[in-house]
Parts: structure tokens; sequence; C-alpha cells
């Protein structure tokens, strides 16, 4: 089995801790992360009641930061008043964003209709509360972007899946642009050609466990000690050492939450 170069001070910006699957061992892997390199997570939510979990996670570990939000899936099921509990969630520490947020056409669980509102009505939100988005965007690319540059947030598009043209009008709103360990697959030639596309300052590391494991580990549950495999193809790609790249991009994800 590959083990992964040592690195220190990742920042992991977009993680599910609180998905089903770490169930088993979730205090565990959490636990280790720091002594594998990985100093800050910012935990996604999905829903509101992955939002209070992600926070209870943030409480109990120090490394862990959290974000709340609705995400495209969920939009039907959001509960009448969701954006009061969304305001109480986002006024307590450690709650650096709004997210996950944005548009899914490619699974549809939610109408359309109701993905486009409820992703603006947090946009919305965002803006009231000065807070950083955390945007989901799956095959809605121009619905995504028309709505970016109508309410400007400050935010990243995570796990990015757009083009390199994309990846420059993304960056040129001064949104920051997330990858995973897509782009360490065989066939990552898109995502590699945003990755170039996209100015050093506004590059993030995430994983997005536990989805989207890296080679050699495609296919298993993913969490951040896998980050190093993202990160050595991040480096070769932008001709940079794979610390300098974990040090950027720590550094860009603190800018981006207001983490000091």
């Amino acid at each position: 089995m590959s083990e992964p170069i040592c690195l220190t001070g990742i920042f992991d910006s977009h993680a599910h801790y609180d998905d089903a699957r770490f169930d088993p061992d979730r205090e565990e892997v959490l636990s280790r992360l720091p002594e594998q390199g990985v100093a800050y997570v910012m935990n996604a939510a999905c829903d509101l009641a992955s939002a209070a979990a992600g926070l209870e996670l943030a409480g109990y570990f120090p490394h862990v930061y959290c974000a709340a939000g609705i995400h495209p899936h969920e939009a039907s099921n959001a509960p009448a008043g969701y954006l009061d509990r969304l305001k109480e969630l986002l006024s307590q520490p450690k709650v650096m964003a709004l997210g996950e947020i944005g548009l899914d056409y490619h699974y549809d669980f939610s109408p359309r209709e109701t993905q486009l509102r409820v992703f603006e009505e947090q946009l919305t939100l965002a803006k009231e509360l000065n807070l950083p988005v955390i945007i989901h965007d799956r095959e809605a690319h121009e619905d995504t972007l028309k709505l970016l540059k109508k309410h400007r947030p400050k935010g990243v598009v995570h796990c990015f899946s757009g083009s390199a043209e994309m990846a420059r009008e993304v960056t040129a709103l001064g949104l920051y642009v997330g990858f995973t360990g897509v782009i360490t697959f065989k066939n990552a030639k898109k995502p590699l050609e945003a990755l170039r596309a996209v100015p050093k300052e506004f590059l993030l590391l995430e994983t997005d466990c536990p989805y989207m494991a890296p080679e050699p580990f495609r296919g298993r549950r993913c969490d951040s000690s896998l980050l190093p495999f993202v990160a050595e193809v991040m480096a070769r790609e932008l001709a940079m050492e794979p610390q300098a790249v974990a040090d950027l991009t720590a550094a860009n994800a603190k800018t981006l939450f207001g983490i000091s």
C-alpha cells in the first residue's frame, strides 16, 4: 500500500465527518489527524441536523471548524423558518461559513426551481452576515455563475468540476477554488487544466471526505490524512514543492474563513 509523503500544517477545506460512514471510528480518525500533519479541518453541512453535528465536532476537536447550510440535495426538505435557524447556528463560535450550498443538476434530488430559490436565499443571508459561502456546483455551471455574478459573495467553489474558462471567471469574482482527489485520477485532464488556470492565491486543498479518495485509494472511504497525495499532484502541476502547496493552501483557507 502506498504511503503518503509527510507534510505539516495541512488545511482540509471541505470535509463531512458527520457522515454515517465515520460512525464506527469518527473520534479515532479525527483525533489522529494532527499527528498526520492535518492542522485544520472545515466540516461542511448538508442540512440543519448535519450543521448541528458539525458544530458538536468543532466543539470537541480544537482543529475542527464548521459551516452551516442547506445542500441542494436537501433544498426541498428545508423547513419553514430554516433561515432563522441557520442564523442561530452561524452565530456560534467556530461556525465560519455558510455551506454547503448551491446547485446540483446531475441528481436533481430537489426540483431545480427549489434549488435556485434556496441557493439565492442563502447567498442573501451570507451577504447580510458578511460570511463566506461554500458552493456546490454539479452540472449547473451556467446558473451557478449567473447567481455568483449577481450576488458576488466571498467564498469557495468546492470540488471544482468546471472548465479552465469557468475557473478564470470564478477567480475574477474573487472566489477561491477547491480541488480534491479527482486531480489524481487517470482521466483528470479537465480538472488539471482548471487547476493550472487558478491563480495560486485562490487555491484550496480539500478531501470532500468520505468521498473522492485520491489514487491509489479511489473508491474507498476518504479522510484528511490522504491529502498529501492530492498535494503531490498539485505540486507537480504548479512546479512547486508539496510542502509549499500545503503551506499556500492553508494560508489561503485561513484568509477565506477568518481563522488566525
